[in-house]
Protein backbone atom coordinates (compact mmCIF):
# COMPACT_ATOMS: atom_id res chain seq x y z
CA UNK A 1 0.00 0.00 0.00
CA UNK A 2 1.35 3.40 -0.99
CA UNK A 3 2.21 6.03 1.60
CA UNK A 4 -0.64 8.41 2.31
CA UNK A 5 -0.13 12.12 1.67
CA UNK A 6 -0.17 14.04 4.99
CA UNK A 7 -2.42 17.09 4.73
CA UNK A 8 -3.43 20.04 6.88
CA UNK A 9 -7.08 21.09 6.70
CA UNK A 10 -7.69 24.81 7.28
CA UNK A 11 -11.04 25.80 8.80
CA UNK A 12 -12.95 28.75 10.21
CA UNK A 13 -16.35 27.37 11.16
CA UNK A 14 -18.49 24.28 11.52
CA UNK A 15 -16.27 21.99 9.46
CA UNK A 16 -18.80 19.97 7.48
CA UNK A 17 -16.36 19.59 4.58
CA UNK A 18 -13.66 18.64 7.07
CA UNK A 19 -15.99 15.94 8.37
CA UNK A 20 -16.53 14.61 4.85
CA UNK A 21 -12.77 14.33 4.39
CA UNK A 22 -12.29 12.72 7.80
CA UNK A 23 -15.01 10.19 6.99
CA UNK A 24 -13.42 9.39 3.63
CA UNK A 25 -9.97 9.05 5.17
CA UNK A 26 -11.24 6.34 7.53
CA UNK A 27 -10.97 4.03 4.51
CA UNK A 28 -7.35 2.78 4.39
CA UNK A 29 -7.47 3.02 0.60
CA UNK A 30 -7.93 6.80 0.81
CA UNK A 31 -4.71 8.47 -0.32
CA UNK A 32 -4.67 11.42 2.13
CA UNK A 33 -4.15 11.48 5.88
CA UNK A 34 -5.34 14.46 7.91
CA UNK A 35 -2.37 15.26 10.15
CA UNK A 36 -3.65 18.52 11.61
CA UNK A 37 -6.65 20.83 11.51
CA UNK A 38 -5.73 24.52 11.69
CA UNK A 39 -8.30 27.18 12.57
CA UNK A 40 -7.99 30.95 12.42
CA UNK A 41 -10.30 31.22 15.44
CA UNK A 42 -10.74 29.25 18.66
CA UNK A 43 -13.84 27.41 19.76
CA UNK A 44 -15.28 26.50 16.36
CA UNK A 45 -17.13 23.24 15.73
CA UNK A 46 -14.50 22.07 13.25
CA UNK A 47 -11.95 21.78 16.06
CA UNK A 48 -14.35 19.55 17.96
CA UNK A 49 -14.79 17.36 14.91
CA UNK A 50 -11.01 16.98 14.63
CA UNK A 51 -10.73 16.13 18.32
CA UNK A 52 -13.40 13.44 18.04
CA UNK A 53 -11.44 11.93 15.14
CA UNK A 54 -8.20 11.95 17.12
CA UNK A 55 -6.59 14.54 14.83
CA UNK A 56 -4.25 17.22 16.17
CA UNK A 57 -5.45 20.81 16.11
CA UNK A 58 -3.84 24.23 16.10
CA UNK A 59 -5.31 27.72 16.34
CA UNK A 60 -3.47 30.41 14.41
CA UNK A 61 -5.51 33.47 15.31
CA UNK A 62 -5.53 36.37 12.90
CA UNK A 63 -5.61 38.85 15.77
CA UNK A 64 -2.25 37.52 17.00
CA UNK A 65 -0.57 38.41 13.71
CA UNK A 66 -2.46 41.38 12.30
CA UNK A 67 -1.29 41.11 8.71
CA UNK A 68 -1.49 38.54 5.95
CA UNK A 69 2.23 37.83 5.62
CA UNK A 70 3.01 36.87 9.24
CA UNK A 71 -0.34 35.07 9.48
CA UNK A 72 0.45 33.03 6.37
CA UNK A 73 3.90 32.14 7.67
CA UNK A 74 2.40 30.99 10.98
CA UNK A 75 -0.17 28.81 9.21
CA UNK A 76 2.51 27.21 7.03
CA UNK A 77 4.76 26.68 10.05
CA UNK A 78 1.93 24.95 11.93
CA UNK A 79 1.19 22.68 8.97
CA UNK A 80 4.84 21.76 8.53
CA UNK A 81 5.30 21.03 12.24
CA UNK A 82 2.82 18.20 11.76
CA UNK A 83 4.47 16.97 8.58
CA UNK A 84 1.74 18.17 6.22
CA UNK A 85 2.71 18.35 2.55
CA UNK A 86 -0.52 19.90 1.26
CA UNK A 87 -3.09 22.42 2.48
CA UNK A 88 -6.82 21.80 2.08
CA UNK A 89 -9.01 24.85 2.68
CA UNK A 90 -12.43 23.80 3.99
CA UNK A 91 -14.52 26.83 4.86
CA UNK A 92 -11.37 28.83 5.60
CA UNK A 93 -12.24 32.53 5.48
CA UNK A 94 -8.73 34.02 5.33
CA UNK A 95 -6.76 34.69 2.17
CA UNK A 96 -3.27 33.24 2.28
CA UNK A 97 -0.30 35.27 1.09
CA UNK A 98 2.21 34.28 -1.61
CA UNK A 99 4.50 32.48 0.85
CA UNK A 100 1.98 29.64 1.08
CA UNK A 101 2.14 28.99 -2.66
CA UNK A 102 5.94 28.99 -2.50
CA UNK A 103 6.03 26.52 0.37
CA UNK A 104 3.22 24.29 -0.98
CA UNK A 105 3.42 24.66 -4.79
CA UNK A 106 0.38 23.18 -6.57
CA UNK A 107 -0.56 21.58 -3.24
CA UNK A 108 -3.17 24.02 -1.90
CA UNK A 109 -6.81 23.41 -2.79
CA UNK A 110 -10.05 25.19 -1.98
CA UNK A 111 -13.78 24.62 -2.47
CA UNK A 112 -16.14 27.42 -3.46
CA UNK A 113 -19.98 27.47 -3.60
CA UNK A 114 -20.39 28.69 -7.18
CA UNK A 115 -19.40 27.75 -10.70
CA UNK A 116 -16.29 29.90 -10.89
CA UNK A 117 -15.52 32.35 -12.39
CA UNK A 118 -19.07 33.34 -11.42
CA UNK A 119 -19.52 34.87 -7.95
CA UNK A 120 -15.98 34.73 -6.55
CA UNK A 121 -15.08 35.83 -3.03
CA UNK A 122 -15.26 34.34 0.41
CA UNK A 123 -18.60 35.38 1.85
CA UNK A 124 -21.65 35.94 -0.36
CA UNK A 125 -21.55 33.65 -3.41
CA UNK A 126 -24.86 31.94 -2.66
CA UNK A 127 -26.71 35.15 -1.90
CA UNK A 128 -25.30 36.77 -5.03
CA UNK A 129 -26.44 33.84 -7.16
CA UNK A 130 -29.97 34.22 -5.85
CA UNK A 131 -29.91 38.00 -6.24
CA UNK A 132 -28.85 37.66 -9.88
CA UNK A 133 -31.68 35.23 -10.59
CA UNK A 134 -29.47 32.51 -12.05
CA UNK A 135 -31.10 29.18 -12.82
CA UNK A 136 -27.96 27.15 -12.20
CA UNK A 137 -25.10 27.57 -9.75
CA UNK A 138 -22.81 24.92 -8.31
CA UNK A 139 -19.57 23.97 -6.63
CA UNK A 140 -15.96 24.42 -7.74
CA UNK A 141 -12.81 22.79 -6.39
CA UNK A 142 -9.69 24.63 -7.49
CA UNK A 143 -6.01 25.14 -6.81
CA UNK A 144 -5.20 28.22 -4.76
CA UNK A 145 -3.12 30.97 -6.36
CA UNK A 146 -2.23 34.49 -5.31
CA UNK A 147 -5.40 35.82 -6.95
CA UNK A 148 -8.62 34.93 -5.14
CA UNK A 149 -10.74 32.15 -6.71
CA UNK A 150 -9.00 32.16 -10.09
CA UNK A 151 -6.71 29.14 -9.69
CA UNK A 152 -6.87 26.16 -12.06
CA UNK A 153 -10.18 24.33 -11.70
CA UNK A 154 -10.00 20.72 -10.52
CA UNK A 155 -13.71 19.85 -10.51
CA UNK A 156 -17.10 21.48 -10.89
CA UNK A 157 -20.66 20.30 -10.52
CA UNK A 158 -23.83 22.23 -11.29
CA UNK A 159 -26.75 22.61 -8.90
CA UNK A 160 -30.15 23.90 -10.05
CA UNK A 161 -31.63 26.95 -8.35
CA UNK A 162 -35.25 26.13 -7.57
CA UNK A 163 -38.19 28.57 -7.49
CA UNK A 164 -38.51 30.05 -4.03
CA UNK A 165 -35.03 28.97 -2.94
CA UNK A 166 -33.66 30.61 0.18
CA UNK A 167 -29.95 30.87 0.92
CA UNK A 168 -30.32 28.13 3.54
CA UNK A 169 -32.10 25.76 1.15
CA UNK A 170 -29.62 26.34 -1.66
CA UNK A 171 -26.67 26.04 0.73
CA UNK A 172 -27.99 22.67 1.88
CA UNK A 173 -28.05 21.28 -1.67
CA UNK A 174 -24.63 22.74 -2.42
CA UNK A 175 -23.24 21.10 0.70
CA UNK A 176 -24.47 17.70 -0.49
CA UNK A 177 -22.35 18.14 -3.62
CA UNK A 178 -19.38 19.59 -1.71
CA UNK A 179 -19.28 16.65 0.68
CA UNK A 180 -19.05 14.25 -2.25
CA UNK A 181 -16.70 15.95 -4.70
CA UNK A 182 -14.22 17.52 -2.28
CA UNK A 183 -13.02 14.24 -0.72
CA UNK A 184 -12.70 12.84 -4.25
CA UNK A 185 -10.58 15.80 -5.36
CA UNK A 186 -8.37 15.60 -2.27
CA UNK A 187 -7.86 11.89 -2.88
CA UNK A 188 -6.88 12.62 -6.49
CA UNK A 189 -4.39 15.24 -5.34
CA UNK A 190 -2.91 12.82 -2.82
CA UNK A 191 -2.63 10.03 -5.42
CA UNK A 192 -0.73 12.32 -7.76
CA UNK A 193 -3.60 12.15 -10.24
CA UNK A 194 -3.76 15.91 -10.88
CA UNK A 195 -1.40 17.70 -13.26
CA UNK A 196 -1.55 21.46 -13.75
CA UNK A 197 -0.93 22.50 -17.35
CA UNK A 198 -1.23 26.27 -17.56
CA UNK A 199 -4.82 27.08 -16.64
CA UNK A 200 -5.99 23.47 -17.03
CA UNK A 201 -5.96 20.55 -14.63
CA UNK A 202 -5.58 17.09 -16.13
CA UNK A 203 -6.87 14.07 -14.19
CA UNK A 204 -4.98 10.79 -14.59
CA UNK A 205 -7.00 7.65 -13.93
CA UNK A 206 -4.41 5.50 -12.14
CA UNK A 207 -1.11 7.30 -11.49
Amino acid sequence: MRERLPIAVLVSGSGSNLQAILDASADPRYAAEVRVVISDRPGVRALERAGHAGVSTEVVAWRDHGDREPFTAAVCDAAERHGARALVLAGFLRILGPEAMVRFPDRIVNIHPSLLPAFPGTMHAVGEALAHGVKVTGVTVHFVTEEVDVGPIIAQEAVRVLPGDTEAALHARLHEVEHRIYPEAVDALARGALTVAGRAVVWKEDP
